[in-house]
């Protein structure tokens, strides 16, 4: 039995599954995996410089021929200078976390490239969809990082009802009964981050691993005070700290970390401090507030990339309390793969 859906014609897959891109994780050893097992891996360059995603790109090219994804942030300050990078490279689909601009959609179609944003709430689908987006990534509640209210059971079918475009579900799947059931509601295909985090392919510190296959489903936490959005962690003592209200305690460290993060990805301080702006003026924060917002990126890093537990955080979806094991990211695609087909039957076999 095969299982195809839209995005894979659209993507130029071989199964209706994405890896997205989680800043830190999703490099170039990772995406190729993805992309070799029949998935779509989507690179991420949020936390790249623009240099460093010119290296990732080629590097992904030198690990596979398939087709791939680079994930960027519409409002950066090189973004055109990204989307242009992206239509020469002929990668294939660009993937926001934050809705692309009119034009910023219009150039890449143009030029062939699937647009697809990451969105939490139907009314961010039906603006998008009507900017002429190619898919959505809708995320419910569970899933890791900055994510929403709504849980995925209940905005997949919304989105799915509410636009005429493929919708991959996201937040909460880990294996082949979650494809199931989301294609049952209209999806075209699922997208995973804390799964291919969880993976030997995955560049994530091995004791980094475990620490998240010993946790359970209530070990998560969703946060505003790291950088005033919705945020969905493992709780950590750092966390639980800045949760009690310590936060002022860490902001020599903010500070220090700000100034590397500028100088990694080559942010300028005006880009940053427009951003702190409008962060200030949306959220109600504190200057202080903010300027610990800006040391968000490298608290993930201390984790996910230096393997510091005690000194950054580990933004994680719920399932990684149901996972336990780190298979090679072609083991889990296989296994996935089947055990959807396997649970097709055995519902074929009940209703008929």
């Amino acid at each position: 039995m095969s299982i195809r859906t839209p995005i894979c014609d659209l993507f130029g897959i071989d199964v209706p599954i994405v890896q997205t891109g989680m800043g830190w994780v999703a490099g170039p050893r990772l995406v190729s995996a993805s992309a070799n097992a029949g998935a779509l891996g989507i690179l991420a360059s949020a936390t790249m410089t623009y240099e460093e995603l010119v290296g990732a790109i080629a590097e992904v090219k030198e690990r596979t021929e398939r087709p791939f994804g680079v994930n960027m942030r519409a409002d950066a300050e090189d973004a055109e200078q990204r989307v242009d990078l992206l239509i020469r490279e002929q990668v294939k689909v660009a993937s926001f976390a934050q809705a692309p601009s009119e034009r910023q959609i219009k150039t890449l179609k143009d030029a062939g490239v699937c647009v697809v944003p990451s969105i939490g709430a139907r009314r961010h689908a039906e603006k998008v969809a009507a900017w002429g987006v190619d898919a959505v990534i809708v995320q419910g509640g569970e899933g890791g990082g900055h994510t929403g209210a709504v849980a995925t059971t209940l905005l997949l079918p919304q989105v799915v009802d509410t636009v005429d475009l493929p919708v991959i579900g996201a937040g909460g799947f880990f294996d082949g009964r979650g494809l199931v059931a989301a294609l049952a509601y209209g999806a075209a295909g699922i997208a995973m981050g804390t799964r291919f985090l969880l993976t030997s392919d995955s560049t994530v510190p091995d004791a980094v691993k475990r620490h998240y296959l010993e946790r359970t489903v209530t070990d998560t936490i969703v946060t505003t005070r790291i950088d005033g959005a919705p945020h969905r962690m493992l709780r950590t003592e750092f966390v639980d700290g800045v949760e009690r209200g310590r936060a002022i305690a860490a902001l020599p460290r903010a500070i220090r970390n700000a100034f590397a993060f500028r100088k990694m990805t080559g942010t300028s301080w005006r880009a940053m401090l427009g951003e702190g702006r409008v962060m200030k003026r949306e959220s109600d924060m504190t200057w202080s507030q903010v300027l610990l917002a800006a040391n968000a990126p490298m608290l993930t890093k201390a984790a996910l990339v230096d393997g510091h537990l005690d000194a950054g955080i580990l933004p994680t979806g719920q399932v990684t309390g149901v996972i336990d094991d780190l298979p090679t990211v072609a083991e889990l695609i296989e296994r996935i793969m089947h055990e959807a087909e396997q649970t097709l039957k055995r519902l074929g076999t009940t209703t008929s």
